[in-house]
């Protein structure tokens, strides 16, 4: 089934409210026998075109209750920007009423490049729900607070990726006194802010503002706000607002034979389009049951106007695409060229795979291979990620940071942003055989992040007989292998507290215990913040990291030779116009001291032994440097 001609002037301003009316509209069958609830009022609703319904409801109703019915269930339909508890009924509200003070002069951080961003990758609960002084533990105010905010500012990170943060139907928001925990993968009205994470619930303005007054408090602050997007699928589907509006239309499905009498399992239905013996099946690219049909132009047209939406009601600076491999790269490239009316600088990335076979061949899907298809959207680089801890596919196997061998193209490979560049043996590179990227602001550098073990458990499973001292020196040179790459950095939060989930992989639903971040690591580990800290200063400081271009940097990053399980590369020629005119990084994985040619020269040393000072920790002179085993060594001229 595909949109009629009629629909595409279509947008999804399901609900509009003025003192005198409200005008509700809706995308559903031309069969349908549609009608809109308001409190206790039913209004049948008339259609106004092809697939296109109306209803006019006079008098103030703010305030007011709403549900539509197709003939499905009832539903807030599947663009409603304010809902009650556990989302179930849309509100007439104004949302001019929902902005906190001072919201009209709000404004985004400046940002003149992605390769300047520092991302910080947060859940709600886990930031805040251990943290002893917060006033509003696990809530979109625990970010607004000064301890927060005097956190992320010290540490250095100007963008912040919140997890699911629209309302998610896994936590049951009528039971908030009682133990209930999830990443929020499981949308369920895609335009609203999670109830759980506001102080009421209850209230449909209060979710709105207390966001609001989140972002507000961060813009403050310098940082940018990023919303996790999870488009690709919904909680499940005879229960979802999009199934329950336009049967089937939002959904992907595969030809399937029919089973035999007697058999089960399979959600299966005639189709007289199929040939004799078949039916169809919904297709499962997300791995969650179901996978949406981005490429249909009413589902498209959702995806546009949601993002649009979030700009310019909550001021969202950048969205990363959940299982971006599910959505077709012709919607995708729409959306970036909107935002890019918006605001060029709104940055945009997602996962390059998908969870399982889409219902569209891989040509057509927002896939890492794809990207060069895709200027100005971002993948993570599980090339670089897998390479320095080891593969996602088994915890016990380690990456380079273990000691294993052939690791080294790969790194090289991220390091330079995962473009084509002279230096790296595409051949020798773990997964992509041909570089991905056309510019390094398309690759997202990382070593961990929410859906996998954090770097502490990877380490411990992985590196037999790991001593605390070892971690702790591995976590560290981990991270300056990121922090150091010309992609854009980011970092699962908790790491600069040397953060661990007690060895669990996939804690989506796992308790507080596990995945709240232990705040007196602080007090216990004061050395690691540092080292993050000042990591992520001399990168600010020094554009030479940060190149923003693939020709400058096939122009200034130079690997140099180097022994197994050392990376060393040097950035020449006062790169990105840097004030060292030579900058060479060491990156040595191995047990033991490694040695290293480079130009001679006489250097000033700002990263040696776990420590860095950008004012210098000692000079050297000669054409050899040392590093001690597992650390990393930055010096200049």
């Amino acid at each position: 089934m595909t949109a009629l001609a009629a629909a595409q002037d279509f947008h999804f301003d399901e609900m509009t409210y003025s003192p005198q009316q409200t005008v509700f509209k809706l995308f559903a069958p031309n069969d349908a026998k549609c009608y809109v609830r308001v409190g206790k009022k039913r209004v049948k609703m008339t259609k106004a075109g092809d697939c296109l319904w109306t209803a006019t409801v006079r008098g103030d109703l703010l305030g007011q209750p709403y549900v539509f019915n197709t003939g499905h269930g009832d539903t807030p339909g599947v663009f409603a920007k304010a809902v009650g508890i556990n989302g179930k009924e849309g509100y007439i509200i104004d949302l001019a009423t929902t902005d906190p003070d001072g919201w009209q002069h709000d404004r985004r951080p400046v940002c003149k490049s992605p390769a300047d961003l520092v991302v910080y990758e947060l859940h709600h609960r886990d930031f805040s729900i251990a943290r002893p002084d917060a006033r509003y533990p696990g809530k979109f105010l625990a970010l607004t607070e000064p301890w927060a905010i005097s956190h992320l500012k010290a540490l250095g990170v100007n963008a912040v990726h919140i997890l699911p943060s629209y309302d998610y139907g896994s936590v049951d928001e009528t039971h908030l006194d009682q133990p209930q925990y999830n990443w929020g993968y499981d949308p369920v009205n895609y335009n609203v802010p999670e109830g759980s994470y506001s102080t009421n619930p209850a209230d449909p303005v209060t979710r709105i503002r207390e966001f609001k007054q989140m972002v507000q408090a961060l813009h403050q602050a310098g940082i940018r706000v990023i919303l996790d997007v999870v488009y690709n699928h919904t909680y499940d589907i005879a229960h979802s607002n999009f199934q329950r509006t336009f049967p089937d239309y939002y959904y992907r499905t595969h030809p399937q034979p029919l089973p035999k009498v007697g058999e089960s399992g399979l959600n299966l239905s005639e189709n007289p389009s199929l040939g004799e013996g078949q039916g169809w099946v919904y297709s499962n690219g997300s791995g969650c049951g179901n996978e949406t049909a981005s490429e249909r132009p009413m589902m498209r047209r959702f995806m546009l106007e949601s993002v649009k939406y979030w700009i310019e009601e909550y001021h969202i600076d950048g969205f990363r695409f959940d299982l971006m491999g599910c959505h077709d790269i012709e919607t995708m490239n729409q959306i970036r060229q909107m935002v890019d009316q918006i605001d060029p600088t709104i940055f945009i990335y997602g996962e390059g795979w998908s969870a399982g076979s889409c219902a569209l061949p891989a040509d057509q899907l927002g896939l890492k291979a794809n990207i060069p298809q895709m200027p100005g959207i971002a993948a993570f680089s599980d090339e670089l990620r897998d390479a320095l801890r080891g593969p996602f596919s088994d915890d016990h196997v380690a990456g380079w940071l273990g000691g294993a061998p052939d690791c080294e193209e790969s790194l090289k490979f991220g390091i330079a942003g995962g473009i084509r560049h002279p230096q790296v043996d595409m051949s020798q590179v773990n997964y992509a055989k041909e570089p991905w990227a056309t510019e390094p602001t398309q690759l997202m550098a990382y070593v961990s992040c929410h859906d996998d073990m954090c770097l502490v458990d990877r380490l411990k499973a992985s590196i037999p007989g790991l001593t605390p001292d070892e971690l702790i020196r591995l976590d560290l040179l981990a991270q300056t292998a990121v922090f150091t790459s010309q992609g854009v950095p980011f970092m699962l939060s908790g790491e600069e507290l040397l953060r661990d989930k007690k060895g669990v992989h996939n804690s989506f639903e796992s308790p507080d215990s596990i995945n709240r971040l232990d705040w007196q690591n602080l007090q216990r580990y004061p050395h690691v913040f540092d080292y993050y800290r000042h990591l992520i200063s001399l990168r600010r400081h020094h554009p030479a990291f940060r190149l923003g271009s693939a020709d400058l940097v096939r122009r200034h990053l130079e690997f140099l030779p180097a022994p197994q399980g050392v990376v060393a590369y040097r950035l020449k020629h006062y790169a990105g116009r840097d004030d060292w005119r030579n900058i060479i990084v060491v990156l040595n994985a191995s047990r033991q001291p490694q040695t290293v040619t480079v130009p001679q020269g006489t250097y000033t040393v700002v990263c040696r032994d776990g420590v860095i000072r950008e004012q210098g920790l000692a000079t050297l002179t000669g054409s050899a440097v040392s590093v001690n085993a597992q650390t990393a060594l930055i010096l200049h001229d």
